[in-house]
This record gives structure tokens, sequence and C-alpha cells, in this order.
């Protein structure tokens, strides 16, 4: 029952983003036999430092889905406090449902089944433009957002530049 609700509902979803895109970010299937792998492409937001970037990324959807969230995985070089190094986006609405055991976040922050794809993606065009470095995905890039501006802002420029290039 879980894989052909879930199918039924992530059909859904994609016709709707195909007829009323959503700034930011387009979306489709890997695999039209698929639906539970989704590519993603992620706009850089304006007046960040991704501007301009253009960061191909994969959605996968659980077979019990939307009962426990997706994994995304951003694909293209990417540096942000909270992308791990092997490109794991670690955002709270990307969590199991339920209360946090390290007591960071509330069961309200975490998944709820009442998420969609279009939420998703809207939470992590937000987390670029204001990343959390209270509870790091990547701690190199945390410390050297806070410590190091300039840095980190050259840096991302080089993964800005690299997404364009693939283009």
């Amino acid at each position: 029952m879980g894989d052909s609700r879930a199918t039924l509902l992530l059909m859904k979803q994609l016709k709707e983003l195909n007829k009323s895109p959503v700034e930011g970010f387009s979306a489709g299937l890997v695999d039209e036999s698929n639906p539970f792998d989704w590519d993603i492409c992620i706009m850089g937001p304006p007046d960040t430092p991704y501007e301009g970037g253009f960061f191909k990324a994969l959605m996968t959807f659980p077979r019990d889905y939307p009962n426990a969230p997706p994994k995304l995985l951003i694909k293209s070089e990417f540096w942000h406090p909270n992308v791990h190094a092997d490109g794991k986006v670690c955002i709270s609405i990307l969590h199991p449902p339920g209360e946090d055991n390290f007591g960071y976040e509330s069961a309200s922050e975490r998944w709820l089944p009442v998420h969609t794809v279009e939420s998703i993606m809207v939470s992590v065009i937000s987390m670029l433009s204001s990343p959390n470095d209270e509870s790091p995905a990547n701690i190199d890039a945390a410390k050297e957002w806070r410590d190091d501006p300039e840095a980190f802002r050259k840096r991302v420029a080089r993964c800005v530049r690299k997404s364009q290039d693939s283009l």
C-alpha cells in the first residue's frame, strides 16, 4: 500500500511543480519509470554568496513517503555549514519525525507528513541565505563562515563558477 500511495503523491507533487514552478529550483524525475528519485537544480538565491549558481542535487524518497522524509544530496561541489562534505543536506525538516534525542530540535521542526518537495526546497533555499551554525553538518564550513567570511565567500564563489561551467 505504501508504495502506491507514495507514487501517487509524488506524481501529483511533480505535476503541480511543472504546472506552477517555484522560484529557486527545478525538479524532474531521474528516470520516468521511478518516481522515488528526483533530479533537482537549485539556483543560488539573490543577495547570497550562492547567487548565480546552478547546483545539481538528487532527492531520494523512501517507499513510505510521506511518513518518512526524503534525503537530499547536492551533487555539485558545495560549501555550506549545513551540508556534509559528501553533499548530504542536513536541515531539521529532513530529520525523522519525533523528538530529537539530542534536544536540538522540537518535534514540530522535524519531518512532518504535510511537507512537500516545495516546502523542503523553500527550506533549503532559506538555509542558503542564513546558515545554522548552532549545529553544523560541516564544522569546517561553519568555522570559516563565522571566523573568516571573506575566505568563505571566495570558496563559495569557486563552487558557483564550477556549477556554471557544468551547465
